[in-house]
């Protein structure tokens, strides 16, 4: 006895020339492809007026090209003057096997080859359709945030400070060891490679320059904020996510508690509050590791990198950097708290919303970043 066996389909040959083929799992398009090419195999190589009792009792699904796929080798099986059985076909199977085959009966696999191309068709179709739907809801989030964001304004007693002050402990204080010591790696690699170019045309001094605008206006936010998107978006998503799965939101509304008040909000604030002394504590660290590697690769003094930085560090490249900071903390903020809402009710789409969340916050604030480049250079800033 011989077996062929894919995920949906076992073709076993049996010693009174007959051959049983036994179909599991779903006959959808995603699996024509598998089954279409074992069964051309199978078609080649078995022998004429044999039997052939094909099972289909144990499909679980079946969409148009597996009913197509099944009749037309039933048809080339039949051809080769073979017997073909059906066996174990319910109603539903019966019903789609009469509407499909008049059709085969008019046409040959090119039906099925056609289905191939136009899969890819549709599922470009389907994930547009995602990430538009993503977007509508995502819009619509962000009212609902805006919102309630009103009512707190109107109403401050309503403003949750204890929750606030946790998250700004959660988010800002615990956050800054990673920030400082990224930061400071951040102001080494920009003076070490810059030093290398500069030590050519003896222009040892403007490192001090480089190092002191690059970091303040773009550097340091842009790590800092990539930084607490993996560390904190993703633990916001998480967070909203579980308490999905263990129905605390559920719950939460029955008892008339607006969960973005309670968890949206606390999180948003307390991002946008302390990402802006994140950002200048990432400021003076980069600087720091710049001016260390000034003065081991440049020989240029603490005194006199200091000194110089003075003269050409202006406070507007400190505030650009600043101002950038609420706006990467409310998309980091909303995206993650979007994402943990997204969450089924199962722990393996904790992992996936997750890693979504990070990708999508890290992508905004980038093109956040580049929006505020763009304008503020055209403005002269």
């Amino acid at each position: 006895m011989e077996n062929h066996v894919i995920n949906a389909l076992v073709i076993t040959e049996k010693k009174d020339n007959t051959y049983l083929l036994k179909c599991n799992g779903e006959w959808t398009l995603k699996n024509i492809p598998d089954i279409a090419s074992i069964l051309k195999s199978f078609s080649q190589t078995m022998n004429e007026k044999s039997n052939v009792d094909w099972d289909i009792s144990a499909v679980e699904e079946f969409d148009s090209s597996g009913i197509i796929l099944l009749l037309h080798y039933i048809k080339t099986f039949k051809e080769k003057m073979n017997k073909v059985n059906i066996v174990g076909a319910s109603s539903a199977h019966v019903k789609m096997l009469e509407m499909f085959h008049d059709e085969v009966e008019s046409t040959d696999t090119s039906i099925i080859k056609r289905s191939y191309i136009f899969s890819m068709f549709e599922t470009v179709g389907k994930n547009t359709i995602s990430a538009l739907r993503d977007i509508v809801q995502f819009i619509a989030f962000l009212g609902e945030s805006i919102i309630s964001l009103a009512h707190y304004i109107l109403h401050p007693s309503s403003i949750r400070f204890k929750a606030i002050i946790k998250n700004i402990e959660e988010a800002g204080v615990r956050a800054l060891p990673i920030v400082a010591l990224t930061s400071f790696l951040i102001g080494v690699v920009v003076a070490y490679q810059s030093a290398v170019q500069l030590e050519k045309f003896g222009a040892n001094i403007f490192i001090v320059d480089m190092i002191a605008i690059s970091v303040t206006r773009e550097l340091a936010p842009l790590i800092t904020a990539i930084v607490v998107a993996g560390r904190s978006g993703s633990s916001y998503t998480a967070q909203i996510g579980v308490m999905k799965i263990t129905e605390e939101i559920d719950a939460m509304k029955t008892m008339s508690f607006d969960p973005f008040r309670f968890l949206v909000l606390p999180r948003m604030i307390a991002l946008m509050i302390a990402m802006p002394l994140m950002i200048f504590f990432a400021d003076i660290v980069g600087i720091f590791g710049g001016m260390f590697i000034a003065e081991i690769k440049l020989n240029i003094s603490y005194a006199e990198f200091i000194n110089r930085l003075q003269n050409v560090l202006e406070t507007k490249h400190l505030w650009v950097g600043i101002i950038k900071a609420p706006f990467f903390a409310f998309l980091i903020a909303v995206v993650g708290c979007f994402r943990g809402f997204q969450v089924s009710y199962s722990t393996e789409s904790i992992g996936r919303y997750t890693t979504i969340s990070v990708v999508n916050a890290i992508f905004l604030v980038i093109a956040c970043d580049a929006i505020f480049s763009v304008f503020l250079t055209e403005l002269g800033i």
